[in-house]
Order: structure tokens, then sequence, then C-alpha cells
């Protein structure tokens, strides 16, 4: 057995290389498992939300500037619209979210094992034995944490055996991206819905002339993986479906897919956690798998840093199950909603004639946008059993605020690059004193007073997200609580990684 390891990661899609990224920025060495040879080079989604854009503008990936915006974008609610522009998501395919990504974490010096696969694991009280087959051999990992982003069949929660309730799939999907040589065709088939299913086809966001297209059939069984998608299986989908015979020229990959939901019952187990798809499956609509799983990564990351540096305990670490577990409850009703919208067609009907009607209304619109695309993401903020002062930003994921410092001007996006939670003091003098010791993970930076803080010292975790506002600069012993409650309390032990960090890299 080899040298205990930090984190074992599997799984080198989104969530998982998010998660990479996020420990080895702050020096927590990691290694990446996955079973393909090699990157998938098919995009399985094609949205990006607003809400993953601002998290990756808080790390410096401004990576889809120029990326056009959804026009109509319902949220996959008929008569939704956004309010503000700024609110569609982005045509971003999720392959070059994962190219983005891999070059971070190459940048940052993770290793990622293509080619080699989690088949076995067992974990104790000090960490997680992992077993793994690559190059032809099995070998074994020791990790301190092991965290499973292995996707909707996760190897990691099966072989840990996290519960994993929910209901089997009652449609099948077919998807794939073709070249549509029909021109009638080639700018949408009109509507998506239909008496026995649905079926689209939107442009290919990185290869001109093809088309991605869809067709799901309702109350229909849908073949095993083992089994491969024809292009005369899905031309035939579609005509059922449609009618449209859909003359296809070149074509690449075929998946299918259902409306299978389930929910983990646990995020956590141990020393074994779980995070994106591998939490939560559901109906694929609106970028809710790929945008949660991200968002996942970049709540655990920091948490799981900190239980490996030795400063944040099991009640840090438990945080992520109590926040991440009721959006990935939302992730799953959402869809489920969204399908009960379509099918079946005698009640589906009078429901969207009613939901629509509800839709004009712009604060319904508002919620439904929010929950779909995570702008309204509120996490609880409260210390030693009592709620924390409330605040129009508490609990929220922080807007980036133009700041001006002694240093010149900045922003709060900035402020955040390096990983590291971030208090500014807004009361125009020096920074609060008594917080140098945190300095490996809490920047104190003193600004000049700005209306968008709406207080004098706000307190920022280093996901984004608000964790206290001392709105008017005297509440000292509620601002220590609240930075040793998500910082931890500082000891020789806690001021460095231990020794054995250096072994991954």
């Amino acid at each position: 057995m080899s040298d205990v390891l930090p984190v074992v990661v599997a799984g080198a899609g989104p969530t998982g290389l998010m998660l990479a990224a996020e420990l080895a920025l702050v020096d927590v060495p990691v290694i990446v498992l996955d079973r393909l040879p090699e990157p998938m080079s098919a995009a399985r989604a094609f949205a990006i939300h607003m809400s993953s854009v601002h998290m990756f503008h808080q790390r410096g990936l401004d990576q889809f500037e120029g990326a056009r915006t959804f026009m109509n974008y319902n949220f996959g609610f008929p008569g939704v619209t956004a309010l503000d522009a700024a609110d569609l998501p982005l045509v971003v395919s999720q392959r070059r979210v994962e190219q983005v990504l891999e070059e971070r974490v190459a940048a940052l010096g993770v290793r990622i094992r293509y080619g080699h696969e989690l088949v076995g694991l067992e974990q104790d009280d000090s960490g997680v034995a992992v077993r793994v087959r690559g190059d032809g051999e099995e070998y074994d990992l020791r990790a301190s944490y092991l965290v499973g982003c292995d996707g909707g069949r996760s190897t990691v929660r099966k072989l840990a055996e996290f519960a994993f309730p929910g209901t089997d799939s009652t449609v099948c999907g077919r998807t794939g991206d073709v070249e549509i040589l029909d021109e009638r065709y080639q700018g949408g088939i009109g509507q998506p819905i239909y008496p026995t299913g649905l079926a689209a086809v939107i442009p290919h966001p990185d290869e001109p002339g093809m088309w991605r297209a869809t067709a799901i059939e309702f109350d229909s069984d849908r073949a095993g993986d083992e089994v491969p998608v024809t292009l005369e299986e899905f031309q035939a989908a579609f005509q059922r479906i449609t009618g449209i015979d859909l003359k296809i020229g070149k074509y690449g990959w075929f998946t299918r897919f259902g409306n299978a939901t389930r929910l983990a019952e646990r995020y956590r187990d141990g020393r074994v956690l779980l995070a994106g798809d591998a939490a939560h499956i559901h109906f694929p609509s609106a970028g809710q798998g790929l945008n949660t799983g991200i968002q996942d990564a970049m709540n655990l990351g920091w948490k799981l840093a900190a239980a490996v540096r030795g400063w944040g305990g099991d009640e840090l670490l438990d945080s992520y199950h109590h926040e991440r577990w009721p959006i990935g409850r939302e992730a799953c009703v959402y869809p489920q909603v969204q399908t009960a919208l379509i099918h079946p067609p005698q009640t589906a009907g009078p429901l969207r004639e009613f939901i629509g009607a509800l839709v004009k209304f712009d604060e319904v619109s508002r919620y439904i946008i929010e929950r779909a695309t995570g702008l309204g993401i509120r996490y609880p903020m409260a210390y030693g059993g009592e709620p924390a002062p409330d605040h129009p930003l508490l609990g929220y994921r922080i807007p980036d605020i133009p700041l001006r410092t002694a240093a010149g001007e900045t922003s709060v996006a900035v402020l955040l690059r390096d990983g590291r939670g971030l208090l500014i003091d807004a009361r125009g003098g020096t920074a609060s004193p008594g917080f140098e010791d945190w300095a490996d993970r809490l920047r104190v930076v003193a600004a000049e007073p700005a209306d968008a803080l709406g207080g004098a010292r706000v307190l920022v975790r280093p996901d984004g997200h608000v964790a206290y506002v001392d709105a008017d600069g005297t509440g000292d012993e509620r601002l220590r609580t609240a930075v040793t409650h998500w910082f931890g309390t500082v000891d020789a032990s806690s001021a460095a990684p231990s020794p054995a960090m250096s072994v991954a890299k």
C-alpha cells in the first residue's frame, strides 16, 4: 500500500474536474480516476446557467464570453419568460465546460488517470482503501477521503451502499449529433410536444453544420446500455413521434436516456462522499444535471480541503449534505413537474393551460427561473443555534461588487480567485484586526464603503456565499463566531498542510 493520498475522486466529468480544481487551488493534492480511456468527444448537455457562469467568474475562468444565449428559453415551462436577459442560459456544450476544467486542473498539477476504473473500496475511521483496475492490472490506493463523481450509475455509490430511492423510467429518449439533409428542418421542426412523445432539433454549438436531434417516446421501455443506438432506430423513433422521415447524412454520437428519478438519502458516509449525478438523477431538462453537479463540487471543495488540512471538522463537512441535499431534491422535483406538463396528454393539456396563466405574473416567472437556474439558492446561516441577522445578501452567492481599496480598484470576484474566504471591511479605514492568524484560509480586505454591500463588514465563504453581514460595524463578537464556525480555530497543527499532502501531485 502506498502513502495515504488526501483525496481520490472517481469520475473526470464536469463535477469531478470542478472538485479537483477546487482542491488543488488550495494546495490539496488529488488524483482523479476515470474508467474511460480518454475524455468523451460528445457533449451530453448544451446549457450552462448564469449561476454557474458567475461561479466560474469567481475563479477567473471567464471562458464563455461570446457564447450566445438561448433565445425565448422557457426553462421547461410553457409561458415562462426571463425578466432579465442576463438570466438566460448560455449555449455552451458540456464538452467545452470539461475542456475549460481540464485545462484548469492541468495547470494546477492534478493527475487524471484515464482508463483506470475504481472496482472496490473499503473504509475505516482513518481513510478509504480503493481498488483500481488500469493498464491491464489491479492496484491499491489509500486516501483520506473518496468522492464519487462517477455519474448516475456510480460505482462508488453502489460499493459504499448509499441508499438511492426513487422512481424508474417510463420513457425512452434517444439523442444524437446528426447532419440534417432536409433544409425544411434545419431551423427546427415546430412544435416539440406530440401525443406520443417529444422531439426537437437544435444547432450544435461546437460543430457547424450539425444538429442535436432528440426523440422521446412516452410509456416506452428502454434497451440496455449494452445495445448501441443505431441510426435506423433513431430515425424510426423520430418518425413514430412526429410523422417526419428525417433524412440524415453524417452522424456521430447517439445515446438513450430515461426519466428515472432518484436521490441519495445522504451525500456523506464517513469518508466517502457523493456529488453530481452520483447523488441525484432525473429527466435531463434545462441543464439541471450539469449545473447542479459543478455547484455540488464548488460547495464541497473548500470544506473537504478544510478537513484534509485539519481545521474543518465533521460539522463543516456535514454541512455539504445539509446544504446540497435540498438542492438535489429540487433538481429532481423540477423535471418531474416539467414531465407532468407534457404527459399524459389528457391531464397535461389542462395543466399547461393553468400554469400558463400563472407564469404571466412576474413573481411566478421569477420564482421558477431562480429555482431552475440556481440563482435563487440561499443557504441558511445560523450560529450558536440562532439565525444570523437577516440581510438581502445573506446566504446568497455574492454579486461581483466593485471595490476600492488602498491597492486600487478591484472586485469581489477577483478577491475570491485564490480559493480563500473573504472578509470585506468597508468602513473606510484599516482592515479589521484580530484575523491575521486565519490568513491561510481567509483574506481580510479594507475597502471604501460600497452601497451594494449594504453593510460595514461582509464575510464571504470560499464558494462565494455570504456567511455574515455586520450591518453597522458593531458586531465584533458575532463576526468572530461566524469566522470560527466556517474557518475553524487557529493553532499550530492547522496552520499548514500535513506532510502526507505532498505525495499525490
